[in-house]
């Protein structure tokens, strides 16, 4: 593939970057005739704005992100062709917090998966006290973690946009802000939760798996101009990052994984705490992870109306459909052998159904109805 442009995608000091890493480090996009610079970035306000613009040719990106772009939050529309991971995130709390909550509600911090109905016990308490409001932090307003966090607090009851205090704090700075008493709990991607563990700073709640098993997290994007300026290079890329997550998948590579991750130009963590995501949590290829799948856009978008984040009469199924392109991840995996279970990618069969915790069902066929049918939201009606 001799003439291809030289590419820089951009990715945030995550474990979930892996397969941009690996890709690189492993000489896959080299391989596929592509020169790829990666470009570390500081937070994913940053990664939206360089895609838009032109400065980086496409991210590890936050997959409603790419979403919001095309419902006319931003003004520049953005595809997303390969998912990076399945879980990986978790909501943390202050040890304090962790030790309040256990102290006026032992069973519901016993309880698996653990639920708000502590949490919401407390706050109810503190309300009555005239205490301030908790303040919890999110990646970003269009993402799994600011999703997942409102979700499991408004299922016990707690509204995040009245009871508790709700702020945007970059990954890598999650744990300083907890240290410093600046937040009380976050939701983020590893290794930052096992960081405030790690330092004694912090308790995991819920994972991502214990959420929503195999549930979407990061997806590769870019805009979707220059996927249509560059399908070569784009075909390219992806077949370079399936190849990369299959890789990262595999137990045997792990200790690679770590050491390549852990590089202070890449996560930065310590490897000890890399691993233990690895290990426990995120899932990159496996089950068919890379697919792009419609329902996991659908139900994205049915949380950005549940918030009131996008406009009512924004077409679900045309906007999930022109940002995830599981026809381009398709085309991709095609060139490259057997890498892929065809059953599980190329087969007419049934999605796997969304199964959250609360066992909540979620039809995609009826994602509306779904945002406007929670007791705490803004969508009803």
């Amino acid at each position: 593939m001799s003439g291809l442009a030289d590419l820089t995608l951009g990715f945030i000091p995550l474990t979930d970057c892996a397969p941009l890493v690996v890709a690189k480090a492993l000489g896959l996009f080299a391989e596929e005739g592509l020169a790829v610079t990666l470009s570390r970035e500081a937070s994913w306000a940053t990664i939206r704005d360089k895609v838009a613009v032109g400065a980086l040719d496409g991210a590890h990106m936050l997959a409603p992100m790419a979403l919001a772009a095309t419902a006319g939050v931003d003004p520049v529309p953005m595809l997303a062709p390969l998912a990076l991971n399945l879980n990986g995130a978790a909501i943390t709390v202050s040890t304090a917090l962790a030790a309040a909550l256990r102290a006026l509600d032992p069973d519901g911090m016993a309880a698996t998966p653990i639920t708000a109905a502590p949490l919401a016990r407390l706050i109810q308490a503190r309300q009555a006290q005239g205490a301030p409001p908790l303040t919890f932090a999110v990646v970003f307003p269009y993402s799994m973690h600011n999703y997942a966090l409102r979700y499991w607090l408004a299922q016990a009851g707690v509204d995040p946009d009245r009871d508790v205090r709700l702020v945007v704090t970059p990954p890598p700075r999650m744990v300083e802000h907890l240290r410093s008493g600046g937040v009380d709990g976050f939701c983020v991607g590893a290794p930052w939760n096992a960081a405030a563990v790690g330092e004694g700073l912090g308790e995991i709640l819920i994972s991502a798996s214990e959420f929503w098993p195999g549930g979407p997290d990061k997806v590769f994007g870019l805009t979707a101009a220059w996927a249509r300026r560059h399908p070569d290079e784009l075909r390219a890329v992806l077949g370079a990052l399936i190849r990369a997550s299959a890789w990262a998948d595999e137990p045997g590579n792990h200790a690679e994984l770590v050491a390549l991750l852990a590089r202070p130009d890449h996560v930065g963590a310590a490897p000890e705490l890399l691993a233990r995501a690895l290990k426990r949590e995120i899932v990159f290829h496996r089950d068919a992870a890379g697919l792009p799948r419609r329902e996991h856009a659908l139900w994205f978008l049915s949380q950005m109306a549940r918030w009131g984040q996008i406009a009512a009469d924004v077409d679900f199924p045309a906007v999930a459909d022109q940002v995830y392109r599981p026809d381009l991840f398709r085309a991709a995996a095609l060139s490259l052998g057997p890498v892929l279970d065809p059953a599980m990618v190329f087969a007419d069969a049934p999605a796997p159904a969304a199964a959250l915790f609360d066992g909540a069902p979620f039809d995609p066929d009826a994602a509306r109805a779904y945002a406007a049918g929670f007791a705490i939201g803004r969508a009803r009606g």
